[in-house]
């Protein structure tokens, strides 16, 4: 499967929120990352966000398993990117 094709811009549809890059800044990841091998901060870009927030990694052996778990879904993404920042970031203080 491409990245694209994995992609939705539509919120029913599975999928990421295409452009969105919200659960590849917002929280932090606690496994290595090519290219952050301690993993990164919450608030912090992954490096492996493209210009158009989109993962490098995405269908690659490379891709961290916790990035593979991140969905969309309606109560942790919201509306629109900036929504999907603001709650997956409270998500993140609260746990």
């Amino acid at each position: 499967m491409t990245q694209t094709a994995a992609l939705s811009a539509d919120a029913a549809t599975p999928g990421c929120r295409a452009g969105c890059g919200g659960c590849c800044i917002a929280p932090s990841i606690s496994s290595p990352i090519p290219g952050m091998p301690n993993g990164k901060p919450a608030g912090v870009r992954c490096v492996q966000l493209d210009d158009d927030n989109l993962c490098k990694l995405f269908g690659t052996p490379q891709r961290p398993a916790v990035c593979g778990d991140f969905d969309f879904d309606h109560e942790l993404c919201g509306d629109s990117r900036e929504e999907a920042l603001r709650l997956i970031g409270e998500w993140e203080r609260l746990t």
